[in-house]
C-alpha cells in the first residue's frame, strides 16, 4: 500500500519539562498481509495453551534454565523464587484454589525473504500497550472517516485488547473466590510510571464493566508492609490482604513492573514477590508464567522434538513452528555437540560481523540485545558466560515510509514495523475458563533502529492495514 500524504505543516512544538504529552504514534497505519496477520490470531490461543503447559512443568523450566542462571544472577533469583514458593502452589492446586492468569503478548515482525510472520518473542509479563493500540485503532479510523479516499475501514481489523484483558483480570478475580468479599485487583507498577494511562485504562474499565476497584502498588510497597498474608503456615499459602482499613483480600496481583532487575532493588522487593507467589489470589504472571517466556525457553522449544512434548496435536505443533525464527543455544555443551546446528551457527555470525543475527541475554524491556560487531565480539571471546544468551536469526522486515509524531513533533523516514498479538487466558484448577486472541499492537521505528519498545522510547504505536 502506498500510504496517502497529508498536508503538514512545520513542527514548532517545544516539549515543556513537566507535562502531559500524547503517546508517540504514526499519522497513518502499516500494511499488512490479510492472509498473514489473520493466521497471526488464529495461532494465539495455542500460545496461550503452551504457555501454561510450559509453566506447569517446573522440572524443565529448571533444567533449561539452570546454565543460564549459572551466569545470571536475575534467572538465578527467579528460579531459586519458583523452589521456594512451590508447596505453596501445590496446597493451592490440592484444594482446588489454583487459579492462573495469562495476558501474553507475541510479538512478531514480517520477514520479508520468507514472506512469513517470524516470533520475535513471547511476553508473559508486564505486556503493555494493549489499550492505548485499541485507542491507536480508533484514532486511525477517525482519520479515515474525515479524509475521504484516504484508507478504506473495512481494512482496519477491530481490536478489542481494551475490553479483553480487563475481562481476563476479572475473570480470574471471580474465580479466586474473594470478590464478593470486597476483593480488589492490586496493580504492582513500578515507582514513577511513565505509561500510566495505559495501565489507568484497564482501572478504568475493571470498574466500569465489572465493578473492581484497583490499587496501585509497586513491590517496595507490598514489601514494606502494604500488604499482608494471613492464615500462612511455614511455606504455604494464604490470602493476601490489604494492610489498614477495612483489609481488602486480594482477588488479583497484575504485574506491571518485575520483569527486570532494576525492580528490585533490595531484598524487600523480593520478599514481596515471595508473598504474591505464595498467596491465593490469581498472579498474572505467577514465576512459572514468567519463566515461560524467557528467551531460553523460547529458544529450547524451538528444537527438534521439544515443542512436541507440550502440544499434544501434531497439526497444532506445526502450525506454531511456522512462527519460529532460526534460534540457537549457546550452552557449552550444546555448541560442544553442535547441537541443532548451534556451532555452525555462532562461526557464521562470527564470519560475517554479526550480520543475520542478534544475540539475546534473559531480559526484557528493550534495549539489551546485541548486534553486528559488538554481537560477533562477544562470540569470538566465548566462555560459558554465553550460556545467558541464545542466538537468534535476525528478521529482515521490509521497509514503509511513515510519519512518525512524537512530542507533538513530527518526522516522515524509512521505518519498520513489528506486530504484536495479545491473548488471555484463565484457568481455574484443570477448567480452562477462558483463551482467546484479544487484539494487537503494531510499534514502528525508525529502520536506523535496532530496539522497538515504545516506552523505551524506540518506537511509536501504529495499526495495521490488511491488504489481500
Amino acid at each position: 500500500m502506498c500510504r496517502p500524504a497529508l498536508s503538514l505543516g512545520t513542527p514548532k512544538f517545544v516539549n515543556p519539562d513537566f507535562a502531559v504529552i500524547h503517546a508517540p504514534l504514526s499519522l497513518l497505519p502499516v500494511p499488512y498481509p490479510r492472509a498473514r496477520f489473520e493466521l497471526a490470531q488464529k495461532v494465539q490461543p495455542l500460545f496461550n495453551s503452551l504457555v501454561d503447559a510450559v509453566a506447569a512443568d517446573e522440572a524443565y523450566l529448571e533444567a533449561v534454565l539452570r546454565p543460564a542462571a549459572a551466569h545470571d544472577a536475575f534467572t538465578a533469583r527467579l528460579l531459586a523464587l519458583l523452589a521456594a514458593s512451590r508447596p505453596a502452589r501445590r496446597g493451592l492446586a490440592a484444594a482446588g484454589r489454583e487459579v492462573a492468569l495469562g495476558v501474553h503478548r507475541s510479538d512478531y515482525m514480517l520477514d520479508a525473504p520468507s514472506g512469513k510472520f517470524l516470533q520475535v518473542e513471547l511476553n508473559t509479563i508486564a505486556s503493555s500497550f494493549g489499550c492505548l493500540s485499541a485507542l491507536m485503532t480508533r484514532l486511525h479510523g477517525y482519520t479515515a472517516s474525515r479524509v475521504e479516499g484516504l484508507l478504506d475501514l473495512a481494512r482496519l481489523p477491530p481490536n478489542p485488547a481494551i475490553e479483553d484483558i480487563p475481562d481476563a483480570i476479572a475473570a480470574a478475580a471471580a474465580a479466586s473466590g474473594h470478590q464478593e468479599a470486597g476483593g480488589v485487583v492490586v496493580m504492582v507498577v513500578q515507582p514513577g510510571e511513565r505509561n500510566a494511562y495505559d495501565q489507568q485504562w484497564i482501572q478504568l474499565q475493571l470498574w466500569e464493566r465489572h465493578r473492581l476497584r484497583t490499587v496501585r502498588l509497586t513491590l517496595g510497597d507490598i514489601g514494606s508492609g502494604a500488604v499482608e498474608l494471613e492464615g500462612a503456615g511455614a511455606g504455604a499459602s494464604g490470602t493476601a490482604r490489604l494492610r489498614g482499613g477495612r483489609r481488602e483480600p486480594v482477588c488479583v496481583f497484575y504485574f506491571r513492573a518485575g520483569y527486570t532487575p532494576g525492580d528490585y532493588p533490595g531484598e524487600a522487593e523480593w520478599a514481596a514477590r515471595e508473598l504474591i507467589e505464595r498467596s491465593d489470589a490469581a498472579k498474572c504472571p505467577t514465576v512459572a508464567y514468567q519463566l515461560a517466556g524467557t528467551k531460553k525457553v523460547q529458544q529450547d522449544l524451538a528444537s527438534p522434538g521439544v515443542l512436541e512434548r507440550f502440544v499434544p496435536q501434531p497439526a497444532d505443533a506445526a502450525l506454531l513452528r511456522e512462527f519460529f525464527a532460526g534460534l540457537w543455544s549457546l550452552d557449552a555443551a550444546d555448541l560442544a555437540a553442535d547441537a541443532g546446528g548451534a556451532a555452525a551457527a555462532v562461526a557464521d555470525a562470527v564470519a560475517r560481523s554479526g550480520e543475520g543475527y542478534v544475540l539475546k541475554p534473559q531480559r526484557e524491556g528493550g534495549g539489551n540485545n546485541l548486534y553486528g560487531e559488538e554481537l560477533a565480539a562477544a562470540l569470538r571471546a566465548g566462555g560459558e558466560g554465553l550460556s545467558a544468551f541464545i542466538l537468534m536469526q535476525r528478521i529482515l522486515p521490509p521497509p514503509n515510509r511513515s510519519v512518525l509524531v512524537r512530542n507533538g513533533q513530527w518526522a516522515e523516514g524509512e521505518t519498520l514495523s513489528e506486530l504484536g498479538v495479545y491473548g488471555t487466558f484463565v484457568r481455574h484448577g484443570s477448567k480452562v475458563l477462558l483463551n482467546k486472541q484479544s487484539g494487537h499492537l503494531v510499534r514502528t521505528k525508525t529502520s536506523s533502529s535496532n530496539e522497538g519498545g515504545v516506552a523505551a522510547g524506540f518506537a511509536v504505536l501504529d495499526s495495521p492495514y490488511l491488504v489481500d
